[in-house]
């Protein structure tokens, strides 16, 4: 059962960042091509990257339906783009659902393959985080994780409290999904309340 809802929220993390990649082309106002370039580096870009680190097959490598659902999102998109209003709001919320959904995921990934509790909570912050990274980077926009509000937070959430409950041994599905509700809780809660964490301010009289 556990493997059915990590198989579901890989799938599902995926075509939620490929939207969220294939909303900022829309933005941008790119070609089909760029739609698809955004699509695949939001899409699959943590996940490459977590693999990569933990010397295992790359996920899309061993099975094509990831970029299969980067390119058919990116398709719909472009054709439906423009029926979308207010692009920028179903953007954030949905990078939330893909950033909880990956970050849980991702640590799940890394405890089976043998990580350690804090390298599987880092590399489920990896697996949520870097594909949008690199999404904003391409687009020239301040990336998500580096803007103010909450973010990054919310993943270490979830994959955190995913790993801390594994530890003590719950059931996985049933954690998973609370993992998954308490970080997009604070993910929502940054969006539409404007939570930000206490930010580091020079002092009077320092130079740095």
């Amino acid at each position: 059962m556990l493997d059915s809802l990590i198989g579901f929220l890989d799938l599902l993390g995926v075509a939620v960042f490929a939207a969220t990649g294939s909303l900022v082309a829309s933005r941008k106002e790119m070609d089909i091509i760029g739609f698809g370039l955004m699509a695949t580096f939001t899409g699959i870009g943590g996940g490459t990257l977590r693999d990569v680190i933990l010397d295992r097959p790359v996920f899309w490598m061993t099975d094509p339906l990831y970029l299969v659902v980067c390119l058919t999102v990116a398709v719909l998109v472009f054709v439906f783009a423009h029926r979308i209003q207010k692009r920028f709001i179903w953007l954030l919320w949905g990078d939330a659902i893909g950033l909880v959904a990956f970050s849980v995921m991702g640590a799940e990934i890394a405890l089976k393959s043998g990580a350690g509790p804090l390298q599987a909570v880092t590399l489920g912050i990896i697996t949520a985080t870097f594909g949008g990274l690199a999404r904003d980077l391409v687009a020239g926009e301040v990336p998500l994780p580096l803007r103010q509000e909450i973010y990054v937070t919310a993943a270490l959430l979830g994959g955190g409290l995913y790993v801390s409950l594994a530890a003590l041994g719950y059931p996985k599905v049933y954690i998973a999904l609370i993992s998954i509700a308490a970080g997009f809780a604070l993910r929502g809660g940054a969006i539409a309340f404007g939570w930000v964490l206490p930010r580091y301010k020079n002092r009077a009289g320092r130079p740095y």
